[in-house]
């Protein structure tokens, strides 16, 4: 069955309604970004208790709900339990259907304020962007499905049928622990037609993106050993291997020449990618002038369908301790990208044979803290997909782009285990310019508008649609 389109005046009218809220949906962004609730046990939990609480005042503020509530799950295999969510439920009436909105209030923690040309909790204007750390991911997605809801509330008010869930996650940044927990727990109060994920990216800052590929992750601890204490450099050196120069040479086998993987096992995904340019990419990624790209093929297929590894934390002796001293241990946290197609458990299984085999001078190889996610895949025959792409192109004003996304999203594998019916939509308010995780992250204020105005058309028109 075919969604009907609305009649052009109630279009008008959910746009001006958008229009109309979008100065209060960035007052209460500023307050949500004023929030530092980061989820690992080293920062103030208080903040993010605080962060849910405001996140549920936010969601009964709207007048659609039937019950708003914050929850939280255990974590499996542990007598721990995550950290809280909102969870906010109103039945579909009519045999209307249900849409599912998600989002996350936990942020990254902000890194080295002194690389922030603002303070990272004060929310900053300047140049068509609001800066602050969560600005854009994902307190920008939270505040989407508020203005969006606020908005249909307006325009249909008694004649809003749609069943809405919306799950705002506490703990995405920390690897959602509790998430398949939650999920099962709350079945019932989830279910739904379509489930729109607002954590992902665009094409660039006027160009709608619907991603329909994400990259899986293997990440894990290695620790190399090669003496069972620290020695002399001047005494032992030339003669005994230090876990430094084990490491390094191990690490250096990951890579072929091009920066491509070397890994024997990690494989990739044919597929075709739009026209991306080296000097897009040296804007949008920062290059340096005399920086070259890594990989082969076309710069999309190396981000989109292709693995990668990135060495990501190092634990060794500092700059400020370094002293003549053979190191026993070295110890590196590893991120790789799994390409669509591979499950993170293979690609993991590869990593770990390939680094096992290629140990230099018999070091010792310890392996922990193993984190995998899947890749996924979005199938883009279904009504939900036509409705959305539809409303992108009357929210943004121009035609959206299929996206594929280097990043991962490991949890949209438990959504698609626990809701196999559900048709997943994975859309968000970032730009490529916006910088989520690093310093002076950002929100492209007039995407923001955009997004808005494209989530309620889709809710509008999902409202028009019986199932």
């Amino acid at each position: 069955m075919t969604s009907p389109a609305l009649p052009s005046e109630s279009d008008a009218a959910v746009l001006e309604a958008v229009a109309t809220g979008i100065p209060s949906a960035l007052s209460d962004l500023g307050s949500l970004v004023r929030i530092p609730g980061m989820a690992w046990p080293a920062f103030d939990q208080a903040q993010l208790e605080r962060s849910a609480d405001a996140v549920a005042t936010l969601a009964r503020g709207t007048g659609v709900f039937d019950e708003v509530r914050v929850l939280r799950a255990d974590i499996p295999g542990t007598d721990e339990q995550g950290q809280p969510a909102v969870l906010a439920t109103r039945a579909a009436r009519n045999g209307k259907p249900t849409i599912l909105l998600y989002a996350h209030h936990d942020v990254q923690p902000p890194g080295d304020d002194a690389l922030w040309e603002t303070p990272p909790f004060e929310p900053t204007v300047r140049d068509g962007r609001l800066y602050g750390r969560g600005a854009a991911d994902d307190k920008a997605g939270i505040m989407a499905h508020i203005g969006a809801i606020r908005a249909v509330a307006d325009v249909l008010g008694d004649d809003l049928d749609l069943g809405i869930a919306m799950f705002v996650e506490g703990e995405e940044e920390y690897g959602s622990r509790s998430f398949a927990q939650f999920l099962s727990d709350n079945k019932d109060a989830l279910r739904a037609d379509a489930i729109v994920v607002a954590d992902s990216g665009n094409w660039d800052s006027v160009t709608p993106g619907l991603t329909v590929s994400l990259r899986g992750n293997a990440r894990f601890t290695l620790k190399v050993r090669t003496l069972d204490h620290a020695s002399h450099s001047g005494m032992f050196g030339g003669a005994v291997p230090d876990a430094m120069m084990a490491t390094v040479r191990l690490l250096a086998t990951l890579w072929n020449e091009d920066g491509s993987v070397a890994v024997d096992g990690m494989t990739a995904r044919d597929a075709e990618t739009p026209e991306y340019t080296e000097e897009t990419l040296r804007d949008e990624a920062g290059l340096l002038p005399g920086t070259t790209p890594i990989g082969d093929g076309t710069i999309l297929s190396r981000i989109w369908n292709k693995p990668s590894i990135t060495v990501i934390g190092i634990d060794a002796t500092s700059v400020a301790a370094a002293s003549n001293t053979l190191l026993p241990e070295v110890t590196v946290v590893i991120s790789a990208r799994v390409a669509p197609g591979q499950s993170g458990q293979d690609a993991y299984e590869a990593l770990e044979r390939h680094l096992r085999a290629h140990a230099p001078f018999g070091a010792e190889l310890t392996f922990s803290d193993v984190d995998l996610g899947n890749p996924f895949l979005v199938d883009t025959s279904g009504w939900a997909v036509a409705l959305t792409r539809e409303a992108m192109r009357d929210g943004y004003g121009v035609p959206p782009v299929d996206l594929g996304v280097g990043g991962s999203i490991p949890f949209i594998a438990d959504l698609v285990r626990e809701f196999p019916q559900a048709q997943i939509l994975v859309t968000g308010v970032e730009d490529p310019h916006s910088r989520a995780h690093s310093p002076n992250e950002s929100l492209h204020l007039d995407t923001f508008r955009h997004a808005v105005a494209t989530e309620a058309l889709l809710l509008a028109r999902m409202n028009a649609r019986e199932i």
